[in-house]
C-alpha cells in the first residue's frame, strides 16, 4: 500500500465515524491513530523520543 492509498483509508475511516457516531468518536479515532503511528515509528526506531519531547515542550532542537 502506497502512502497516499493509506492517506486515503484513514482519511475514509475519519469521516464514516464521524458520520455515523459524531465528533466526539471522530477526535478519539484520529487521537488513537496518532498514538498508533508514533507507537509504530518507535518500535521501527524511526521515532527521536527525545527530539518529540522537546517539541512538545517548546524547545527548538539543532537539528
Amino acid at each position: 500500500m502506497t502512502t497516499t492509498q493509506t492517506a486515503m483509508a484513514i482519511a475514509a475511516v475519519l469521516a464514516i465515524v464521524w458520520i455515523a457516531l459524531g465528533f466526539g468518536a471522530f477526535v478519539l479515532v484520529a487521537l488513537a491513530i496518532v498514538i498508533g503511528a508514533l507507537v509504530g515509528r518507535y518500535l521501527e526506531g524511526r521515532l527521536d523520543v527525545s527530539g518529540l519531547v522537546s517539541a512538545v515542550r517548546g524547545r527548538r532542537s539543532s537539528s
